[in-house]
């Protein structure tokens, strides 16, 4: 049996953990379990540490169970929140939960025959059928108001602060997954539930209820929630967060968070968020150290990371797509990417848009710089930006006298005019 704990600990990823939790896992496989939220129909980097977690208790020897919130995705988690979040129906849950599923497999073994096998769960399938007499009879009097008042999720939200108070769906909240805890417990022998820093309130509520209603121990442990060390929201860009579905961030742009993490951070997140060994990560650091500029532990972040959540393929495709912006490449290499990667590449480049027609006909170049384009301010500047040989069409350079033609499109609807190295502008062809 691996030490779970202390591998969790050297890596940065416990806050807190109950009294006895270390040996309790170390006499014998125990089954543990994490809850995730099922409002959207895929996971982002931020669920990534709960995953993390999971799978290296699998990797000790223990069985992980991750727990689908059907049930409390319904009512939402008061933690952290400054006001309610919107409540999901049945289907959008349901479907939320499948695409989460597939995610998952991607970390964890379900399918294998070995005994420590992950599980996954929904407590909407417990809770469904629970009536709220039942739930209130035989939950709700072992948990006193005076307790349950003094979780920090509870006092924030309804001190002097907060505008917006708290509705008795969220007070209950606690309850509701404390009860997870409880019936974990009692089908399946779950004898510790793990999360975010948050989570402590809600988590020790579960365990309270085990040992005040079937008089057993249950374990609490928590990691810290990671943070960026310029203050800035982790996992969050300007576009919103980042997803682990292809389809709401490109793996380009996936690749691209991480490369762009800072010496601090990357520090921190090559333990938390890759299965590197303690001696890899250590020379990793010290090579990083050594000579910062190379990046060497952003590049070898992006590349684990990339890999697990997508394929060593997306991964190519990033790192050759990252190279269209910084380094030398073809218009071969422009046409192999796909429209998403194509314009998250070029996201922010100035375009405009020219009609099909003019590239059937042949587009002057000098006409698609300057008067039909407008990169450049004036023909005669044009022409002077082509005599000292800076102008490229589609990565090749180019001079005078040359026509764009429909055999230029990329994705059937780009150009690409570059002048120098790094002033870039597209034709959007419509």
């Amino acid at each position: 049996m691996k030490n779970f704990v202390e591998e969790l600990t050297w890596r940065g990823m416990i806050q807190d953990s109950m009294p006895g939790t270390e040996a309790h896992l170390m006499e014998t496989m125990r089954m543990a379990y994490v809850g995730i939220d099922p409002t959207a129909d895929s996971l982002h980097i931020g669920h990534l540490v709960g995953v993390m977690g999971l799978k290296h208790f699998q990797l000790s020897g223990h069985k992980p169970v991750a727990l689908v919130g059907g049930a409390t995705g319904m009512i939402g988690d008061p933690s952290g929140k400054s006001a309610e979040r919107n409540l999901l129906n049945e289907e959008t849950l349901l479907h939320n939960q499948n695409a989460i599923k597939e995610q998952l497999a991607r970390f964890l073994d379900f399918d294998s025959d070995a005994e420590n096998a992950a599980v996954i769960v929904n407590n909407y399938d417990w809770m469904k059928s629970f009536s709220f007499l039942e739930f209130i009879r035989d939950v709700g009097k072992h948990i006193t108001v005076n307790y349950m008042m003094a979780k920090d999720s509870v006092k924030k939200r309804l001190s002097s602060e907060s505008s917006v108070g708290m509705s008795f769906t969220e007070f209950t909240y606690q309850l509701v997954q404390g009860y997870d805890f409880l019936h974990l417990y009692r089908d399946k022998q779950c004898t510790l539930q793990m999360g975010g820093s948050d989570q402590w309130g809600n988590i020790t509520t579960g365990a309270e209820l085990i040992r005040r209603i079937d008089g057993g121990k249950g374990y609490a442990l928590t990691w810290p929630l990671i943070t960026k060390a310029d203050g800035t929201k982790f996992g969050k860009t300007e576009g919103g967060n980042i997803w682990l579905d292809a389809e709401r961030t490109s793996p380009y742009k996936f690749y691209q968070y991480w490369l762009n993490t800072s010496d601090i951070d990357a520090e921190k997140y090559i333990k938390i968020f890759t299965f590197l060994t303690r001696s890899e990560i250590e020379a990793l650091v010290l090579e990083h150290r050594e000579a910062p500029h190379l990046r060497a532990l952003q590049k070898r972040l992006a590349e684990e990371i990339t890999t697990m959540v997508h394929s060593k393929e997306d991964l190519e495709n990033a790192i050759k797509a990252s190279e269209i912006l910084f380094g030398k490449s073809t218009s071969e290499d422009l046409r192999q990417l796909d429209e998403k990667t194509f314009l998250d590449v070029f996201e922010g480049v100035p375009q405009t848009e020219i009609a099909k027609s003019e590239i059937e006909a042949g587009l002057d170049v000098i006409g698609a710089l300057a008067e039909k384009g407008g990169f450049l301010k004036s023909n005669g500047e044009a022409r002077r930006a082509l005599k000292e040989n800076s102008i490229s069409v589609n990565k090749e350079k180019v001079k005078e006298g040359y026509s764009i033609t429909v055999n230029h499109l990329i994705n059937g609807k780009f150009v690409l005019l570059q002048r120098g190295k790094k002033n870039y502008f597209l034709l959007r062809v419509v």
